[in-house]
């Protein structure tokens, strides 16, 4: 896009809006060389980074990134053999540990099953380098500081430095407060050229040794070494330049470490630089409440109650704004103050935006075009220096646009053929116009000529439209109307000022009928072709949900059929045991006739023997689902054995397989219960699933017939009765029983107790009593459940 249009339309205001969302000079880069783009390939991934960042602001508020410097030319100079310093070093570090944590970070999202339409294709790239990693966390503060664990030597360096230090200073302490105090010109300890040093008064200089290092600027006191420091100092200076030396080692050795990484570390660089750009975007979307537009390579745009995004989404008038499907040219008229300009703004800047990547301040499913080129002459542009008036400045911009247009360029013109005079302007707008339609570009126009109207009703794809005008406040309400010339609404502002109401009728008598029923003809039908946009819109959704439906009732379709399969397998497999053993019950009864017959029982035929065995094996029924080895090896896998994490279906609970009672019977621990499931019943589950949530719904067990209605106690110790009243009410609950009966016997009223002090506890017992005197009495406690 040219350079002048990004300006008149303040493109560049909403990129200095993005960088207040950046935190890495990476992405604030990306950010300064945004410009909208042609190819629809490079838009559309531009605008999935948006949305996939947009969904992750929506989930975990963006994707953790703090502030980043950028490492490129530290790794240019790592390139040519250079060494880095400290601070250097350890913005490389940083940038390692965040890409170490956005790595993690995108796991945790694998491991929830949420997808990305291109965000797990940039992270999956990453060099994490953990050996460099650890050892430049090891060996450097984030301000670059070398850390005392960077090696053994320099730890010793610097122990012996804070002895040295000590020794000086308890050796200048006697000085500050001892005798001497008085011939100093104040107490302090300080240092001049890397050397400590103590103030002492010009007069008292002979009854101090030492080394004089400076002066005050009045002469009156010497900056004095004393003697018996100058050894300290000196060695402090040694181990000084020691742990300088073995510093500049460490650095050297940690760039030598570093050397053979530099291309991974740049493309880490740039990747990060990605994501802090997707990132800022998604918070300048959720910041102006922007939607992700629909791309139109036909450039048939529709902006869905659109306003411009540098005004309060709240206080801004939204509008609809069409252009490109049945018509290609848009004549705004009408008087000033009105909105044309702000509505030709709004369209060229949300354009602008869209095909930069960015969300657009309208309601979802607008669609913008993919323009070649944006065009606008806007604004009164004279130029002093170039003695050109208004006009001249407009007619010389149009020009230079003419020359540029394409049948793929967006063409905005304010108040064509201003500046001139009214009559030669009209002509000139008209001229210009048709010159632009020639082209097969797209224009919107505003003027205050009235010639215009006409040219709007006559020229092919090309409508009128005004800005609303409010008759009873005689305010513009800044709405957009499609398909409706401007008006001077002389009649009905005079008639709200007070004018006879038979004047005005007689002025609207002299006005073309036919002009009127024309606009309210036209008006109708924009109306329509809204209403036509809106109900595609919807229409889109309910198709989309339906295909939705359709798959999972596919997808639950395919697995009713396996499942199907699989009961009739074990029908099979059932009514073939039961073959089985009817097979050999008649064996034995064949070999007792044969034997009989060989003992002379001469009515039994052989013949007759054979064929009944043969009806016998008939009845075998042969399990084709055998045969299919991709259905053995998902049956395979869902080969319930001991221990294994099992769904039961009837009452939506997990729980762990116990043993296999019998071929078709499981005993299956569910929380602190042990309960018999028939095996259709229960579903096998993977260790990592989710568990399944817990419905509100009250589900009653099938077998609850095994659990009485009355727990007897009597006779039983009072831990072992206690346990019993324990897995009772639980198994009760789950039963769905709204009361039961606990037996405990009168006694010494020591269970009685245990029981009424459990039942008390129990968030889930409504209440509790004793039982009618010919039930018991206080001998049996009646319980009641929520």
């Amino acid at each position: 896009m040219n350079n002048k249009v990004l300006k008149i339309l303040e493109y560049y205001k909403i990129i200095n809006q993005l960088l207040n969302y950046a935190t890495t000079d990476m992405g604030k880069k990306r950010i300064k060389n945004l410009k909208p783009t042609a190819d629809v390939d490079l838009l559309q991934e531009q605008l999935d980074e948006t949305k996939d960042g947009v969904d992750i602001y929506r989930l975990k508020d963006g994707i953790p990134l703090p502030e980043l410097e950028s490492t490129a030319y530290s790794l240019k100079r790592l390139k040519i053999g250079g060494n880095l310093n400290g601070k250097e070093l350890a913005a490389i570090g940083k940038a390692l540990r965040s890409v170490n944590e956005i790595n993690i970070f995108f796991d945790k999202f694998k491991a929830e099953g949420i997808n990305f339409r291109r965000l797990y294709q940039i992270v999956k790239n990453f060099s994490l380098l953990p050996g460099i990693n650890q050892k430049l966390n090891l060996c450097l503060r984030d301000d670059g500081y070398v850390l005392n664990d960077a090696s053994s030597t320099l730890k010793s360096i610097r122990n012996q430095i804070v002895n040295t230090e000590t020794q000086i200073r308890e050796k200048m302490n006697s000085y500050t407060r001892g005798n001497k105090t008085k011939y100093l010109s104040n107490a302090n300890v300080t240092i001049r050229d890397d050397r400590y040093v103590i103030p002492i008064k010009q007069e008292h200089r002979a009854k101090f040794g030492g080394i004089v290092h400076d002066q005050s600027s009045s002469g009156q006191t010497l900056f004095v070494e004393p003697a018996e420091i100058v050894e300290l100092n000196n060695r402090l200076r040694q181990q000084q330049v020691a742990e300088k030396e073995e510093v500049q080692r460490i650095l050297a050795e940690l760039s030598d470490l570093i050397r053979p990484y530099t291309e991974e570390l740049e493309d880490n660089e740039i990747r990060l630089g990605v994501l802090d750009f997707i990132n800022a975007k998604a918070k300048y979307a959720h910041q102006i409440k922007a939607t992700e537009p629909i791309i139109s390579v036909e450039n048939d745009v529709y902006l869905r109650q659109a306003w411009h995004p540098l005004l309060n989404e709240k206080t801004a008038v939204k509008n609809d704004i069409a252009i490109g499907k049945d018509y290609k040219a848009i004549v705004i008229t009408g008087p000033n103050t009105g909105g044309k300009t702000i509505t030709l703004k709004t369209l060229g800047l949300i354009q602008l935006m869209g095909q930069s990547g960015l969300f657009i301040p309208t309601f979802e499913d607008s669609r913008i075009g993919l323009f070649d080129e944006i065009f606008a002459d806007i604004g009164d542009e004279q130029s002093i220096e170039q003695s050109l008036s208004t006009f001249s400045s407009h007619m010389t911009n149009i020009v230079s646009i003419l020359d540029k247009i394409t049948d793929h360029s967006l063409v905005l013109f304010d108040e064509l053929g201003a500046g001139t005079d009214p009559q030669e302007g009209a002509a000139l707008a008209i001229s210009i116009l048709d010159a632009v339609g020639a082209k097969g570009s797209y224009v919107v126009a505003t003027t205050h000529y009235p010639e215009l109207k006409a040219y709007g009703f006559e020229r092919p794809q090309t409508i009128n439209a005004s800005m609303e005008f409010d008759i009873n406040t005689l305010k513009p309400t800044y709405h957009l109307l499609l398909g409706i010339p401007g008006r001077s609404n002389a009649f009905d502002i005079s008639k709200k000022l007070g004018l006879d109401d038979l004047i005005v009728e007689a002025a609207r008598q002299l006005t073309d009928s036919d002009s009127q029923d024309l606009n309210e003809m036209i008006s109708d039908l924009v109306a329509k072709r809204h209403d036509a946009e809106e109900k595609e819109i919807k229409f889109n959704k309910l198709v989309k949900e339906a295909q939705e439906l359709h798959d999972d009732l596919k997808k639950n379709y395919l697995q009713f059929t396996k499942q199907k399969d699989n009961m009739i397998s074990i029908a099979k497999k059932e009514a073939n045991d039961i073959v089985e053993s009817t097979k050999r019950e008649s064996q034995e009864l064949i070999a007792d006739l044969r034997k009989m017959k060989l003992d002379g029982a001469n009515n039994i035929n052989e013949g007759d023997i054979i064929n009944k065995q043969g009806q016998i094996n008939a009845l075998h029924q042969e399990d084709n689902l055998k045969k299919n080895k991709v259905l053995r090896k998902a049956k395979a896998k869902q080969e319930l054995k001991p221990n294994d994490d099992v769904l039961v279906k009837t009452y939506g609970q997990r729980g762990v397989l116990i043993r296999k009672l019998s071929q078709t019977e499981w005993e299956v621990q569910l929380g602190i219960l042990k309960m018999k499931v028939e095996q259709e019943d229960l579903e096998k589950v993977k260790v990592d699933e989710p568990k399944i949530k817990q419905s509100t719904t009250i589900v009653k067990s099938s077998s609850s017939s095994h659990v009485a209605t009355t727990l007897d106690l009597r006779g039983e110790r009072y831990e072992d009765a206690m346990n019993k009243v324990d897995h009772y009410i639980d198994a009760a609950i789950l039963a769905g029983y709204p009361s039961v009966t606990i037996i405990h016997g009168k006694g010494t009223g020591a269970l009685r107790n245990g029981i009424i002090k459990y039942l008390q506890s129990h968030r889930s017992i409504k209440r509790f009593g004793f039982a009618s005197p010919n039930n018991g009495g206080n001998g049996a406690t009646v319980v009641e459940f929520k």
